[in-house]
């Protein structure tokens, strides 16, 4: 009786006993882990700083000191370099050009991705679990095996260095993954949420708007986000099928460089700008996209 009580009142203290990694861990969860993630945080974000400083600097000053004298010499602050940069028509036309080249791109993956991620998903036809391997397969295709191909294609048909070669360009190589994301996004509905709405009288067109598109809101998003920040940000695409006339950003940047490497009061802000843009993008949608790349991970 004895050596069960001593055993019983030896149990909790057992339980309460942690070892030195679990009492490690909990004392690195506090204020510990809070301010070495901030300071990871500043580290990833100093490129950023340093650059939306320097675009705030005078060409004279940034050839002569760091972008960190700005917090001993705040004077040097001045908006005159992004007035320049608005003056300037090549950066300006090139962010026309980008625009034009990555709305239309993204808009054509969300819908297309969509429109088959459901039917790979939900609707039977001949010789579809053959052709999702097609799709799959396509994802580990690299760009720079298509170039020179699709290089004859375009110039045989006539939209070689076009706005719309570009376009279909990043739309074909857009989709095989849109359709994977979309398809296994789709897929884990529940089948009893369809079948309600197809005896409600709803038809495919009708089910696909109505019930599918909002509930994949979030994947969606997700898809939009990367399909966006991969087109804004190319520039070998761009380099080799887009307009020389009117190139898009990334390509202008980089003439920039190449003919006047001491424009720097020029490029500083013009690549903040091209930085800045998709970043806003992503932090209006960062909800979205967070429960995108998490969907389907619990059930």
């Amino acid at each position: 009786m004895t050596t069960t009580k001593a055993a019983t009142r030896a149990e909790p203290a057992g339980e309460a006993k942690q070892s030195l990694g679990a009492r490690i861990a909990a004392r690195a969860g506090g204020g510990v882990m809070r301010v070495f993630l901030v300071l990871v945080a500043l580290f990833w974000l100093m490129p950023t700083i340093g650059l939306l400083l320097s675009s705030l600097r005078g060409a004279e000053d940034i050839a002569a000191t760091g972008w960190w004298k700005i917090f001993t010499a705040p004077s040097e602050l001045t908006f005159d370099n992004y007035q320049r940069l608005l003056e300037n028509s090549t950066i300006t036309d090139s962010l026309f050009s980008t625009v034009m080249i990555t709305v239309p791109s993204t808009f054509l993956v969300v819908v297309i991705g969509s429109f088959a991620g459901y039917a790979f998903a939900w609707m039977d036809f001949p010789g579809r679990d053959w052709w999702f391997l097609v799709v799959v397969g396509l994802l580990v295709v690299p760009v720079q095996v298509a170039l020179i191909p699709v290089s004859e294609l375009f110039g045989s048909i006539g939209i070689f260095e076009t706005t719309f070669g570009v376009i279909m360009f990043h739309t074909a190589f857009g989709l095989p993954f849109a359709i994977f994301l979309l398809r296994n996004f789709f897929a884990e509905i529940p089948r009893e949420l369809l079948e309600a709405a197809r005896l409600d009288g709803a038809g495919e067109i009708r089910l696909f708007t109505r019930v599918v598109m909002p509930l994949g809101g979030p994947a969606i998003a997700s898809l939009g986000i990367f399909q966006f920040l991969w087109v804004w940000n190319d520039m070998l695409v761009a380099l080799i099928f887009a307009d020389s006339e009117s190139p898009p950003i990334t390509v202008a940047l980089q003439q920039q460089v190449r003919q006047f490497g001491n424009n720097i009061d020029v490029l500083a802000p013009g690549a903040f700008v091209s930085m800045v843009i998709p970043l806003a993008v992503f932090f209006a949608f960062q909800r979205q996209f967070v429960s995108g790349v998490m969907a389907g991970a619990v059930k």
